[in-house]
């Protein structure tokens, strides 16, 4: 009997030794499973804030690059604005040659020609003429230097413009030289 116990008492060790090193080896593939966990929890994080820091840096990019586009074409809007400032005058001499022009019918076709063609390279650039005749006066667009007073059967309202005294233009939509007009009130 003494050996049944002496076996059971063997088994029932080899059993509990058992448990032990399952036991024993249980902890540490815990631990080591927690590491990986942490290290892998900690790469995600770094991975996010460096995708993170991409997707802003490739914002800010793509808003410098906008800020590029939109500071070139308005150097170029400015100096395309100057040149047909400065062009305007001509404008007008052609103006008041073709009013006062009495040479032959060859002189001032070719005059008209010269002119028209002008005018075509600048209204291709954005330049558009202020033609005011009969419309309300506007600030904005007019600039009143004569006045006259509204025929007696004329109804009130805001004063209009009855002749141009000097072409008004516009560039691209922007009055860039206002019309001199003459109002009747």
């Amino acid at each position: 009997m003494e050996e049944r116990h002496d076996a059971r008492d063997e088994r029932e060790t080899s059993a509990a030794d058992a448990a032990a090193l399952v036991d024993a080896s249980s902890p540490p593939e815990t631990l080591a499973d927690s590491a990986e966990d942490d290290e892998l929890a900690a790469l995600q994080r770094e991975r996010d804030e460096y995708l993170e820091l991409a997707r802003r840096v490739q914002a800010e990019f793509e808003n410098y690059r906008k800020r590029m586009t939109r500071e070139q074409t308005n150097v170029v809007e400015r100096a395309t604005e100057r040149l047909v400032e400065e062009l305007l005058p001509v404008l007008d001499s052609f103006e008041l040659a073709l009013l006062s022009l009495e040479a032959d019918d060859r002189v001032r076709k070719g005059v008209e020609l010269v002119y028209a063609e002008l005018l075509g390279v600048l209204e291709r650039s954005g330049l558009a003429r202020i033609d005011p005749r009969g419309q309300s006066f506007d600030p904005n667009e007019h600039e009143a230097v004569m006045e006259e007073s509204r025929p007696a059967d004329a109804p009130d309202g805001p004063p209009v413009v009855t002749d141009i005294m000097r072409t008004g233009y516009r560039l691209k939509g922007r009055v860039l030289r206002p019309a001199m007009v003459k109002v009747a009130r």
